[in-house]
This record gives C-alpha cells, sequence and structure tokens, in this order.
C-alpha cells in the first residue's frame, strides 16, 4: 500500500482553508426573533444565573460546563519540537479540541498561557475553573508539569488532567496487559526496565504500580543511568520516588533478564545486544517520538519472540493517546466528576484491553485493509474502532462512582451506553470506511481537466495521500504552469500527464469510438476531432480501454453536458438504467437524493429503477437502505395527477421483488421524521428514511441545492450509478477536496 506524504504547502492551506484555523462556535439555541434574543440574555437569563448563585451544580443542567474541556498549554514542550512558546502551540492545542469533539463529542476550547511561571499558570487555570468541566493540560515540559498538576488537582473541583503523562500511561497499561496475557506472566512478578524519567515515563511507571507491579522489580532509567538509592547527580523528588536499592547502574546492565522494556526516550537508546539479553517473550514498548528507541524489525531480527509496540502509526500496535483522553473525559463528564483518579485510569485501560481481545468488526478491519484479530500484533484497539464511544466511558463512569469521584452518578448503565452509541456522527465513519477502501483498492484514477487548479490540487491529494496513482489529462506546459502558479511546484514531477499528443493508443481510440457513432452521423474527421480534442471523450476513451481505473470529470463544464460526452464511449443514460444519486450529509445523518443527473422526468418504472440504483449506493456506502418516494402528498391526499406516479412506483418494486425497505407516496417530513411516520401506523419503513427517490431531475436539483445553500449541508455527487465503468461527474462549484472525494467514491466502485 502507498505510504501517504503531506508536504509543508498542503499542511499550511489545511489550516488556512476554508478559514483560519480549526473550529468555530456555534449556538445551540434558536436566535433569530427578539423573544430568542431575550431568553438567550437579557432579562431572560438571570432566571438560571440566580438558580445556579443558590446551587452551583445546576450549572452542569443550565450552561455547558458539563460537556466543556479547556486545552491549556504554556507551549514549553510542543511535540517534539521543544519550546515553541504559547502561540506556537496553538494549532496543536486545537487540533486536540478537534479530537475531543471526533472521538467522544466533548466541546473543547484552546487556551494558550504565555507564562513560563508555575505559580503564574496554576493561578491562571484555577481561576479558569467555573467555566469548564475538566482541564486538559498539554505540551508542558517536566519538572514543572508536575509541579503544576499536582497544585491543580489538589486545588479544584474538576478533573484536571495532563495528557502527556496519564494519557501515555493508560494506553501503555492497556497495552501492557495484553503483552503479558499473551505470554502468560502477571504484573507483580516481572521485572520492568524504563528508559526516560520525564513526565510520560514517571506516570507509566506509577500507573502500573497501582495495578499490582511491584516497586523492587521497576528499574528507572534517565540519561544518566540507573536512579538507585543514593545517587544524587540528576534528581528531583520524582525520580526519588522511584530509586531502588540495587547494583546495577546503566540501563545495559538493567535489561539482563527483563520482562518488559518501556521507552519513552530517544531514537536508538535500545541496542540489539540489550533486546537480546531480555527474559523470554519479552514486552518491549519503544514509545519515543517520532523514531522508536529501537524499531520492531530490530527487535523482531534477534528476538523473534518479542511484544513491540511504538507510537508510530506505520507499526502494528501504535500508542495513540486518542485512545484514551477523550473517552475518560466523556465517562468523567457524564457523571459530574470532581477529579479524573487512578482508578478510572485503570479502568480505561482495563476497557481497551478487553476490547482489543473482543473479534474485531468488518468496518474495522476494512479500514486498516488487513484483518486484525487478537495477538502479538494487535495488543491495543485501533483510534477507529466505532465501540470505543460506548465501552470505555461506562467503565470510567463506574469507576469513578464506585470511588465517589461523581457529582451525579448514572442510574441507568444501559441506557447510558445506549446514548453513547448514538452519539456520534456517522457520516464520519461513512467516509472514513470509503476512503480505506479506497486505500486498499490503489485505484488509477484519470483526471480529465488537468487545466483547472482545482482539478491539479484533488490529483496530487489522491496520489500523496497513498489512495493510487493520478492519471491526469492536459498539457505538460500548463499542468506545470498551474502547479506552480498553486504553490505546488514540487508536486510537477509526481503527477503523469496524458493527453493525445503523447499516448500511443489515440488510433485504437478513434477505431473504437468511429464504430461506436459511425451511425450516429459522426464521419472519421468529426471523430479524430472528438477523441484528439476533447479531454472528456480522450479520458473516457482511455477508461474503456483499461488505461485507468476510474475516471473524474465534469469541474469545468455542466454536468449535462460532460455526461453527453461520455455517452459518444460509454451508455450512461436513462435508457441503460444510468442513474444520479446525490448523498447529504449534514448534523450526523446521510441522506441520498435521486435522480439528480440523468432522468428528466422518470415514469414508475424509471422511479424503482432509481430506486434500486440507491439501495446499491447506500449498501456501498455501508448503509441499510430506506426509500421514501416523495411528493407533496401522502397516501393519496391531496389528489394530483403529477403524484400519480410516486403512488404507483412502490408496486413496481413490491412486483420487482426487491430486498429493502421503501414506502411512499408521502412529503419529506413523513419520511425524515419518526414522529410524523407515528400518523400512518401501517406504513412500512422502520426508521427515517435514507434514500429519497423525487419526482424529476429539477426537484432533485432544488432540494440539494437548498440544503447546500441553507442547511449548510455537505454535498457527495452526483453519484453515477448503475453503468459498468467507475465514473464520477462533479458539480462546476466543487473545490479541491469534493472532487477527492468523487475520486475516492470512483476508486471504491460506488455505484
Amino acid at each position: 500500500m502507498t505510504k501517504q506524504k503531506i508536504t509543508s504547502s498542503e499542511a499550511l492551506a489545511f489550516h488556512l482553508e476554508p478559514t483560519p484555523g480549526k473550529w468555530e462556535v456555534q449556538a445551540t439555541v434558536p436566535m433569530t426573533t427578539q423573544r430568542d434574543l431575550s431568553l438567550a440574555y437579557s432579562p431572560g437569563v438571570a432566571v438560571p444565573c440566580e438558580a445556579i448563585a443558590e446551587n452551583p451544580e445546576l450549572a452542569y443542567d443550565y450552561t455547558n460546563k458539563g460537556n466543556l474541556v479547556a486545552v491549556i498549554s504554556n507551549g514549553t514542550a510542543v511535540l517534539g519540537l521543544g519550546n515553541l512558546g504559547a502561540l506556537g502551540s496553538k494549532p496543536v492545542m486545537e487540533g486536540k479540541s478537534v479530537l475531543f469533539k471526533r472521538f467522544a463529542d466533548v466541546n473543547s476550547i484552546d487556551l494558550e498561557l504565555d507564562t513560563e511561571d508555575p505559580d503564574e499558570f496554576i493561578k491562571a487555570v484555577k481561576l479558569m475553573g467555573p467555566s469548564f468541566g475538566g482541564i486538559n493540560l498539554e505540551d508542558i515540559k517536566a519538572p514543572e508539569c508536575f509541579i503544576i498538576e499536582q497544585k491543580l488537582k489538589e486545588e479544584m473541583d474538576i478533573p484536571v488532567f495532563h495528557d502527556d503523562q496519564h494519557g501515555t500511561a493508560v494506553i501503555c497499561a492497556a497495552g501492557l496487559i495484553n503483552a503479558l496475557h499473551l505470554s502468560g506472566k502477571k504484573i507483580e512478578d516481572v521485572k520492568i526496565v524504563l528508559n526516560g524519567a520525564g513526565a510520560a515515563g514517571i506516570a507509566c511507571i506509577e500507573l502500573l504500580k497501582a495495578m499490582g507491579a511491584r516497586h523492587e522489580n521497576c528499574i528507572v532509567c534517565d540519561t544518566k543511568g540507573v536512579i538507585y538509592q543514593g545517587r544524587t547527580e540528576g534528581m528531583n523528588q520524582w525520580k526519588s520516588a522511584h530509586a531502588v536499592a540495587t547494583k546495577l547502574r546503566t540501563l545495559e546492565e538493567a535489561m539482563e533478564g527483563a520482562d518488559v522494556f518501556l521507552g519513552v526516550s530517544v531514537k536508538g537508546a535500545v541496542t540489539t545486544e540489550m533486546v537480546q539479553a531480555m527474559a523470554d517473550d519479552p514486552v518491549i514498548f519503544a514509545m519515543a517520538n517520532p523514531d522508536p528507541e529501537i524499531t520492531p524489525e530490530e527487535a523482531h531480527a534477534v528476538r523473534p519472540d518479542a511484544i513491540v509496540a511504538t507510537g508510530r502509526s506505520d507499526y502494528p500496535n501504535q500508542v495513540n493517546n486518542v485512545l484514551g483522553f477523550p473517552y475518560l473525559f466523556r465517562g468523567a463528564l457524564d457523571i459530574h466528576a470532581r477529579a479524573i483518579n487512578d482508578e478510572m485510569k485503570i479502568a480505561c485501560a482495563e476497557a481497551l484491553a478487553e476490547l482489543a481481545r473482543q473479534d474485531v468488526p468488518d468496518e474495522v478491519a476494512m479500514a486498516y485493509g488487513k484483518t486484525l484479530s487478537f495477538g502479538r500484533d494487535y495488543i491495543i484497539p485501533t483510534p477507529f474502532d466505532p465501540r470505543l464511544i460506548h465501552m470505555i466511558p461506562p467503565r470510567v463512569a463506574k469507576a469513578g462512582m464506585d470511588t465517589g469521584a461523581a457529582r451525579r452518578p448514572i442510574i441507568d448503565m444501559d441506557g447510558y451506553e445506549l446514548s453513547l452509541k448514538s452519539r456520534m456522527d456517522p457520516t464520519a465513519n461513512v467516509m472514513r470506511g470509503i476512503h480505506a477502501r479506497a486505500r486498499k483498492a490503489q485505484a488509477r484514477m484519470i483526471f480529465a481537466e488537468g487545466d483547472d487548479p482545482r482539478v491539479l490540487r484533488a490529483a496530487v491529494q489522491y496520489q500523496r495521500s497513498g489512495l493510487g496513482k493520478a492519471l491526469v489529462v492536459g498539457r505538460e506546459a500548463d499542468v506545470k504552469e498551474k502547479l506552480e502558479a498553486a504553490g505546488m511546484a514540487d508536486a510537477v514531477r509526481e503527477l503523469e500527464v496524458v493527453n493525445a499528443a503523447n499516448t500511443r493508443h489515440l488510433d485504437q481510440y478513434k477505431d473504437f469510438l468511429y464504430q461506436r457513432l459511425q451511425r450516429k452521423g459522426f464521419d472519421r474527421h468529426d471523430v479524430h476531432r472528438l477523441a484528439s480534442r476533447d479531454r472528456h471523450v480522450f479520458s473516457s476513451l482511455m477508461l474503456a480501454h483499461g488505461h485507468g481505473d476510474g475516471l473524474i470529470t465534469g469541474a469545468t463544464r455542466k454536468s449535462a453536458h460532460v455526461l453527453e460526452l461520455v455517452n459518444h464511449v460509454f451508455d450512461a443514460d436513462a435508457a441503460n438504467g444510468a442513474v444520479g444519486v446525490t448523498a447529504l450529509l449534514n448534523k450526523g445523518r446521510i441522506v441520498l437524493v435521486a435522480d439528480t443527473l440523468v432522468h428528466e422526468w422518470p415514469d414508475e418504472e424509471d422511479l424503482a429503477t432509481i430506486a434500486e440504483r440507491s439501495a446499491d449506493v447506500a449498501r456501498h456506502m455501508g448503509l441499510e437502505p430506506r426509500v421514501a418516494f416523495v411528493s407533496f402528498s401522502t397516501f393519496g391526499y391531496p389528489v394530483s395527477e403529477r403524484a400519480t406516479k410516486m403512488h404507483q412506483a412502490p408496486k413496481v418494486l413490491e412486483r420487482r421483488g426487491i430486498d429493502f425497505e421503501f414506502e411512499g407516496e408521502m412529503t419529506v417530513d413523513v419520511a425524515l421524521n419518526p414522529q410524523a411516520q407515528e400518523a400512518y401506523p401501517f406504513q412500512r419503513l422502520s426508521g427515517p428514511a435514507n434514500i429519497l427517490v423525487v419526482p424529476a431531475r429539477h426537484s432533485a436539483s432544488i432540494s440539494v441545492k437548498l440544503m447546500q445553500e441553507m442547511g449548510g449541508a455537505t454535498v457527495i455527487g452526483p453519484i453515477l450509478a448503475g453503468i459498468d465503468n467507475s465514473i464520477q461527474i462533479c458539480s462546476t462549484n466543487s473545490t479541491a477536496n469534493d472532487i477527492l472525494n468523487m475520486a475516492v467514491l470512483a476508486a471504491c466502485k460506488v455505484g
């Protein structure tokens, strides 16, 4: 599989467009009328203010405190980049905020404090405490981070969690539980060597000791060697707590006979000789960032029995903090916790370990392009496992309740788990699954309009994202000029540019096209002009001859015109059952609208075909189809000649004996709203429809564009379905990202 490549220009563009930064604030209440404003602000707001002043607990009911975490840093230890200062850390903290939202639906705000004085930092955070349900400290150097965290935990009545310490510790503990399970060892018996006595290292060893590891079995090393009782050089109170009575002085000596190595230090700190000296079935967690203390290849070369984890996503067993902090805070916030204690962290680690031992759902295996099952190369769950959100927080919440950390215990844990399942935005999982399938397919994608900068940016992203090979139709000099103007000069060498002037297949293409068009009023001169000068036709001919696996076009010309040109080469029209299906992604819902491209005024037979093709697209996207034939009438009222075909179409599907849910005709609100559906107890849909089959192409276009402009929906499509080749036609107002999404759909052969 092709490795992803991210360039500096791409990273900067991602943070700049469509608006600077990575998140924004949205109101959750109506703010339209004078009455709305009076309730949101003066005088209505006085009522909850007085209620909270009388009973502070009510802040969790009347404000966003209960689902709001502050991500706070002073930028003294940013990633592996060192002290970049408060402002330099802001992109990382914004990123952390959006991870909270993406993985656990926790609202988060980033705060960068411009001070290296621990007392000033502590005072600032403490004073902001009433605003938040929890504090996530990030990228603060040791030893200040220990002082800051300890003091804030003592003085604040909400969870304070330094993720660089405890997030790493929790995932490390989860992996170790499973590694020891596989090697048949117990935590209280194993000899553990830790290299790196900074924030993360000390947190890891402290958590393992809380889980049963014995103090005398844990050897901690730093740059000066073993931390032993009596050592004075380079010591502090946090290191001293882990000093042991031992004659060992170097990491090399400590590694002899060790069962477990934990590295939070530097690249290359561990040699193959050290690994060779370890006990049977050694466990090696080489977590140095970005390069491990020893690579899995190096370790396995001398010890095939080793279980190895790293901090990197391109190796198995990634120790990734995103498996911990979102779900720890989700559980803590939901019980209005006073703190995140050791028991909650251990509960999180144990739940993660259990999850890795369970069968892996197909969608997760598909996302990673390989079969995953519990074993030496899979001891830690993957970050995109959809079960994390409903399996980890309940265990964290229960531990918090059992240890008295909860202000408001959860009574119905089954109900809580159910609510977590429905909390996450399913659209993210759908798009991620499609991207994963595209990465596995490695399709050669033909981008027909190489003279358009948006198309070129999408082609570059397609290739750099490791999705496959991008073939751009255009003139080399023009492509080079456009890429340079777009700030992507480094991509000129990466893309393959194809056109009629540099292909050896042109005569073959023209013969094929003449055979198709000779009885449709086209002579050889017309065919030559089409094949050699029209990029849409040339690209289609490339695809028809297997010189690419998919085709993306339409960004520069109206879709109806492009479809007409594509039909010179393929049978992509209404008569041959082609259909255009547009996906609308909005507020966590996915709804497909059809036909948005091919059929001008379909009859009931066409409508039934549109429903079938749309159901295929839905299933390709991982949805179970529920089709509604929509109109301005519901089940025959009001009576209208124009609604008759919508009434007849379900009967056609009945006759065809299809295997998905359908109903109609009905208005859109009945189709999408379960409460409205209750007024019709006889209707057959088991839930809201996810496919709307509309009466005509004009109503489809109006619906989609209205949702896009007024509703803020993300629009993907129209997806061309029902033809043998993978062709997707973009709209003329597509962004580079929209075009990339269409390429991903084409790579997966959706439709």
